[in-house]
């Protein structure tokens, strides 16, 4: 609610012709807070339910037929665009909107003229970390240098403002039983951005997930981002959910399953997207379910996906230029949400009992809940490359890696790749897991050079050409204890924490894993001859089989 007590609508007037006279609107919200499964204005505790509108143009969502992931690399931070928030607010105003979710920002952009417009209209933010060239990859996860400080970019991007609501460390990353270790390195972006935010003084900022409703994994999904210690468990849980549709019913779309499913849920719930649209037009008849008796004591409201009409055909209106037109699911969504008045309880007279889930460790749940990925740490990926004597080829290009990783973690015995390993379903992790990719190899190339001893160890650093020495500089300073922490063979714990955002240090952003060292990428094209084999032994179908194992599913090691 506005601190000033003006209407929504009103406000909106106001931010208009604020936008109309070139000024920024100073406007400050009561900041939405958790306190157990409920969210409540701060100042007067008064429960608050979202009544929110996804918000991003040319981004696909969760949805029935979606992907959780934009369906271009090239994005528009709806957030930075003036006109446009201009244009919209008084639209998201008309459907009574509190809240707007938001899938990737630009946290170089100026978000002041749209942010403080959405305050003085009441509506709070939801904001996603990920943008579609930095998030989390299901097919091969990791959580590196280059995410998180993507990641704390943004939180120090919208931190500022009192009607950020909160963030999410991802959307729908597992969306199946078969990839379900990915998941650790969401919940390990979960535990290192609200340590972040802690760090930074900001004021407490809720970081949760967004889901999707798969049957098979729905519960052990709730109950592994939720189980353990609240440092790492998410603040809040949101639910893609499109299973009402036309004119179903609480029982009949699964709502009713769903209640009693998250009716132990110790932190607020709420459908991150909703709105199926196999009906159309959509007449959102889930609305008096979702904001009346039966649901409001455990769900806390939620986003309809979505506010522009696209390809999808989710919209609620249909924007030309400067030019709004509200198609028929923008009515029918008004009308709906027009005869609801959710009922809550205040803060003060609310005493949560629900507690966290217990840990999944079934044999259909890869994740492991602990240990989880470590932190990246820019600072001790920057200082362990300075110490090593053997390190990849200035000619070896990034897309080339993961042939690289192949041929290195499979000489010998492997264990020179034990300090980048980062194995979810295991629980073995490396502290260098989280490095660059080009940090990550030269630490396995440097392990196997300095394990070999006499005339092999003169030969140990060539690999055709694509590694070289250089001269190593001893760990001092606050690098020696980070080195120590994590030992000579990398698999210490490191507990020093980074002191803030930073670009990684050794090049790629992607990890060994990442698409960009992606062992098919370039298979056939790059040959390298391992040190001390015979001429034949890394033949091209060999390298491929073995970059396949060891280069691309790092994760296995």
């Amino acid at each position: 609610m506005l601190t000033s007590g003006f209407g929504a609508a009103a406000a909106a007037v106001i931010a208009s012709t604020l936008f109309a006279s070139g000024a920024v609107a100073q406007t400050t919200v009561d900041p939405i807070v958790i306190k157990g499964s409920k969210f409540f204005y701060k100042t007067n505790g008064t429960q608050f339910f979202m009544r929110g509108v996804a918000y991003q143009q040319d981004y696909t969502g969760g949805g029935s037929m979606g992907t959780g992931n934009s369906s271009t690399t090239q994005y528009s931070d709806p957030l930075a665009d003036e006109s446009a928030c201009s244009r919209d607010i008084p639209y998201m105003t008309r459907l009574s909107t509190n809240t707007i979710r938001v899938y990737a920002l630009d946290p170089t952009a100026n978000h002041d003229a749209c942010m403080n417009a959405l305050a003085a209209a009441g509506i709070y933010v939801v904001a996603d970390l990920s943008e579609p060239l930095q998030s989390i990859n299901r097919d091969a996860p990791e959580w590196n240098e280059a995410l998180y400080t993507r990641y704390t970019a943004v939180v120090d991007a919208m931190a500022g403002y009192s009607n950020t609501l909160g963030f999410f460390a991802g959307n729908e990353v597992s969306n199946a039983p078969n990839n379900t270790d990915a998941s650790a390195f969401v919940k390990a972006a979960v535990r290192d951005t609200k340590a972040y935010i802690k760090q930074k003084n900001y004021r407490t900022i809720g970081v949760g997930y967004a889901t999707n409703d798969d049957a098979d994994i729905r519960v052990n999904m709730a109950d592994y981002f939720n189980c353990g210690d609240a440092a790492s468990s998410i603040d809040f849980w949101g639910y893609n959910i499109y299973s009402w549709c036309g004119d179903s019913s609480f029982h009949d779309s699964g709502y009713d399953v769903r209640t009693e499913e998250f009716s132990t849920y110790s932190v607020p719930v709420f459908f991150a997207e909703y709105g199926c649209n196999q009906v159309t037009p959509r007449p959102f008849t889930e609305v008096g379910a979702l904001f009346g008796s039966e649901m409001t004591g455990v769900w806390s409201g939620g986003i309809v996906y979505m506010y522009f009409q696209e390809a999808n055909d989710y919209g609620l209106v249909s924007v030309s230029g400067n030019t709004v037109s509200t198609l028929t699911d923008f009515d029918n969504l008004s009308s709906q949400l027009a005869k609801v008045t959710p009922t809550g309880v205040n803060s003060a007279s609310y005493s949560p009992t629900n507690s966290a889930a217990a840990c999944p460790t079934g044999s259909d749940w890869a994740a492991k809940s602990s240990p989880l990925p470590p932190t990246p740490n820019a600072e001790l990926c920057s200082c362990m490359y300075q110490t090593l004597s053997c390190v990849p080829a200035p000619s070896v290009s990034d897309t080339e890696y993961g042939d690289f990783f192949g041929v290195v973690c499979g000489t010998g015995d492997g264990s020179q790749c034990d300090g980048i390993a980062h194995n979810a379903t295991t629980g073995d992790f490396g502290a260098y897991g989280m490095c660059s990719a080009k940090e990550q190899l030269g630490f396995a190339l440097n392990a196997y050079y300095v394990a070999q001893s006499g005339s092999n160890q003169a030969s140990a650093c060539d690999f055709g050409g694509s590694a070289t020495t250089q001269a190593a500089t001893s760990a001092g300073g606050s690098c020696s204890s980070l080195v120590a922490e994590a030992g000579t063979a990398g698999t210490g714990v490191v507990t020093s924490q980074p002191t803030g955002t930073g670009a990684a240090s050794g090049g790629s952003s992607g990890g060994a894993s990442g698409s960009a060292g992606a062992a098919s990428s370039s298979a056939g094209a790059f040959s390298i001859s391992a040190p001390g084999s015979s001429s034949g032994m890394w033949q091209a179908g060999s390298l491929v089989v073995v970059a396949m194992v060891s280069g691309m599913g790092m994760i296995l090691l």
